[in-house]
């Protein structure tokens, strides 16, 4: 039954954001893989954290939209996610789902919430960080840089950094509840640590997408973009290794919260 509840709640709320336009077909499917998966291996603690990852970052992601349309324009990926994206937010989750399954430790839920505080952290950071009325600057030089570039930090987007990784902590303890799994973590250690994972987690991805990710350059309006294509040109690469786009950027930086969550629980448990 476990399979059944966990594919009609999947069909049902991938369904509803691929009408909404917030996923596309592949990540649609994706999802529904995932979702499916996570909640027949790990019950509703494991799916419903990353349900309230999904949520509320779709409606993050479609809030002041038109405002945030230019610096979204040099993004690789657009508010649309595709399987890759679904698969670099949600998977690593899910393989620790099944390592739980397999030999079950506290120790992979304290990986997992911080994998998903980091990643919904950093969209928060993204979604609420691109409506800063001020200039970025590089988390590197500390320089400003504009809107939208890779490794650009505001201190509106540090803030819902941290309140996005508040949240996962919520919904964690809430799901976990609810799902009857004994996690080893009290209610307000959880909360302190997904705020902190999440945002060490975020700044990583930051320093990542300004230090080894691939980025472009348009010769049509000279923006330094994420995208091999702007402008309806093909852009040139000016920085950062081939092949390290922001999906793989996501699913390290997401791997690196979830390991400073587990070293942090050691002192909080």
């Amino acid at each position: 039954m476990e399979w059944i509840w966990g594919l009609l709640g999947s069909l049902l709320i991938a369904g509803v954001a691929y009408w909404k336009g917030s996923l596309s077909l592949s990540g649609t499917l994706a999802a529904v893989l995932l979702g499916t998966t996570m909640f027949a291996l790990g019950s509703f603690a494991w799916a419903g954290t990353l349900i309230a990852f999904f949520i509320s970052s779709t409606l993050l992601s479609k809030f002041k939209h038109k405002r945030k349309a230019r610096a979204e324009s040099g993004y690789a990926k657009s508010g649309r996610r595709d399987a890759g994206q679904v698969a670099a937010n949600g998977g690593i989750g899910l393989l620790l789902c099944l390592g739980h399954a397999w030999l079950p430790h506290p120790a992979w839920w304290a990986i997992f919430v911080g994998v998903m505080a980091t990643v919904n952290a950093d969209t928060w950071a993204t979604e609420i960080g691109g409506l800063s009325k001020t200039e970025p600057r590089s988390i590197v030089s500390g320089k400003r840089v504009s809107a939208g570039t890779s490794g650009g930090v505001t201190g509106f987007g540090l803030l819902a950094s941290l309140l996005g990784g508040l949240f996962i902590g919520l919904a964690g303890w809430l799901c976990s509840q609810m799902g009857q799994l004994e996690t080893g973590i009290s209610f307000l250690p959880l909360l302190l640590l997904a705020a902190l994972s999440g945002l060490l987690g975020s700044l990583i991805d930051s320093w990542l997408g300004a230090t080894l990710q691939v980025m472009f350059r348009c010769d049509v309006c000279g923006r330094t973009i994420e995208k091999q294509v702007h402008c309806e040109q093909r852009a040139r690469q000016v920085r950062g290794m081939s092949g390290m786009t922001n999906d793989y950027v996501n699913a390290v930086s997401s791997l690196a919260g979830g390991l400073i969550c587990l070293v942090l629980s050691c002192f909080v448990s």
